[in-house]
Order: structure tokens, then sequence, then C-alpha cells
């Protein structure tokens, strides 16, 4: 091998890894949001449980994640790369709407928030840009917010939105993931955009180890699962929960993408 040819493959090298670095670095640039310390009231709870979860402070993307900075996250690790990620951390599903490897396509605009990723990619790109994905509480606590205020369960735009968004099938290609408005916090996108993996999806609703416990809750099964509920009406937070019991660390879906969070020391 020529010299000549040595120093441009060195060359070579090196602009992709300064690309890689500086893909990085952009994606660590997405701007955050303060959430104030407050209490989550969980959709079901235990008669054993606490009435509410008190939350830290806590620092949330303001959008989700998009398809041009997980770009940059499989570019740098290629190990989380449509063709190379183990099917144990994703489905065969995994960033299928992308054309290729490294190249989204048509059907996953730059601005628009990656979707198709299982939990594990999720967790591992926060891990590569320094942060971490938000705990349901935390979710929850920053999307209780409405338009104008830190309550928005009886904020009239908020609701129309939401479940006008339920209500529609998926679009095949997504919106740019800052194109809803912010609520009362800054965050955009928390609903009507996606929904979201979060650190602890998985978290039992049961309290018993078997049916044969007799600490089992019962009436958090089957048609008896809206009994203590906080609230009844809530179908948007059933409809969560909903998604989040039935997911495996795994899967993937068309409408299923995150955003990341960091604590506050």
């Amino acid at each position: 091998m020529s010299v000549r040819t040595v120093c441009a493959r060195r060359w070579l090298f090196a602009l992709a890894l300064a690309g890689a670095m500086a893909a990085c670095g952009a994606a660590d640039m997405v701007k955050m949001r303060v959430i104030p310390a407050g209490a989550y009231v969980p959709l079901q709870r235990s008669v054993k449980d606490a009435p509410s979860v008190p939350v830290a402070s806590f620092l949330l993307d303001e959008r989700p994640v998009t398809n041009a900075e997980f770009l940059a996250f499989v570019t740098a690790v290629p190990k989380w790369r449509r063709s190379q990620v183990s099917r144990l951390f994703a489905d065969a599903s995994y960033l299928e709407g992308w054309s290729d490897d490294l190249t989204p396509g048509e059907k996953a605009p730059p601005d628009a928030p990656v979707v198709r990723v299982s939990w594990f990619a999720a967790r591992a790109y926060a891990r590569w840009v320094g942060k971490r994905l938000p705990t349901i509480a935390e979710w929850e606590l920053a999307a209780a917010a409405g338009y104008d205020g830190p309550d928005g369960k009886n904020d009239e735009t908020l609701n129309r939105d939401l479940y006008a968004w339920l209500a529609r099938p998926v679009p095949a290609v997504l919106p740019a993931a800052d194109s809803l408005s912010p609520n009362f916090h800054g965050i955009r996108g928390l609903h009507g955009l996606v929904w979201e993996w979060v650190q602890d999806f998985n978290t039992a609703l049961v309290t018993g180890e078997s049916r044969a416990d007799a600490g089992l809750e019962r009436n958090l099964f089957c048609g008896a699962g809206s009994v203590g509920a906080k609230d009844t009406t809530d179908y948007a937070a059933f409809m969560r929960q909903a998604l989040r019991t039935s997911l495996k660390a795994n899967n993937t879906t068309t409408s299923l993408g995150f955003r990341c969070a960091k604590s506050i020391p």
C-alpha cells in the first residue's frame, strides 16, 4: 500500500470522525427546558401506594429526537444501524421507514421525529448525548401542563388538539418535531405528534408476584381496570398506559419515538 493511499485513508477517517463528533455535539445542543418540581398522581394505584409520587425539578428536551440526530448517532455507533443491530435489542421493523442504514430518505425527513426505534436504542442514544430517558412520573408531570398554565386538565384547546390527534391515523410522513405549539413549560409535541418511550415503561401495574398471590390487586385486571383510577374520563392517559404495558423493550412502531431528559444536580 502506497504512502499516498495510507494518507488518503487517514484523511477520510479523520473527516468522518470529525463529522460524527460535530453531529454528536449538535445533538447534545438540543434546547432543554426546566420542568419545576411537582407531584405525579399515577392513573391507577394499589391501596398500599402513596397518593402521589414526588418529582424533583429536571430538564427535558423541548422536542422529540429527530431523524437527523439519530442519523448522527448510528453514524458514530455502527452497532445501532438497521442492518447491524441485534434482534435482542430491536425487532425486524427497526428504522424500517429509512431508505438504508445511513439514509433516512423521503419518508423520514431530517427534522421529523425518529420513529421505529426500540427502548434499547432510545436509551443508548440518550447516553451517547450525556442524557437519559425521562421516567413515567417526569413525562406525565411535564405533559400535564396546558398551553397557558401548569395544569392543562381544563385547557379546552389542548384537549381539542389531543383528542383530534388520537382520532387521526398515523401520517405517512410525520411533521417537523418542533411544529406544534409549546406548552406552559415550553415543551413541544408531548401530545399530538408521536408516542414516546420512557425509562420505566414496563413498571408493573400489579403488586403480587403471581396469580396465586393473595396480595394481588384484582382490580387492576381486565374490565375492572378503571376501578380506582384517579380520573376515569382521562381517555388519553388510559391510552398511554395501555401502550406502555403492551410494549417489550425491543419493540418498534410507526408512531413511537422519544425525547431525552437530564437530572438537575
